[in-house]
């Protein structure tokens, strides 16, 4: 993935309604109708933070009649913490550029 995609993956998380989302999902699918109750929001807030989530790849959907029902992504799941290892993971640098011989 590139940084563009990351990017939006970082956008679509950094949001705290949609963070909460996450964690409502984190035990199992849920109806819009649920996440609406625990959130206190509207219906059309609710709907933009979730074409984000998953527009994001991070949120699975399926509609059922009317209700449209939202998962974690196991695959969104899996791209997330690659791409956060990626960033953060402290590696051996072989280097000779000063400031890796002064952290030597």
């Amino acid at each position: 993935m590139g940084y563009r995609e990351d990017a939006k993956i970082i956008k679509a998380l950094a949001d705290e309604n949609r963070l909460r989302i996450l964690d409502l999902l984190h035990s199992g699918e849920k109806c819009a109708c649920v996440l609406l109750e625990k959130l206190n929001i509207t219906q059309s807030t609710l709907s933009h933070h979730m074409k984000l989530l998953c527009d994001s790849a991070l949120v699975n959907y399926r509609k059922d009649g009317k209700w449209m029902y939202y998962s974690i992504s196991k695959e969104g799941s899996d791209v997330i913490k690659e791409m956060f290892l990626k960033y953060i993971s402290v590696s051996d640098c072989n280097c000779s550029c000063t400031s890796c011989k002064e952290e030597k």
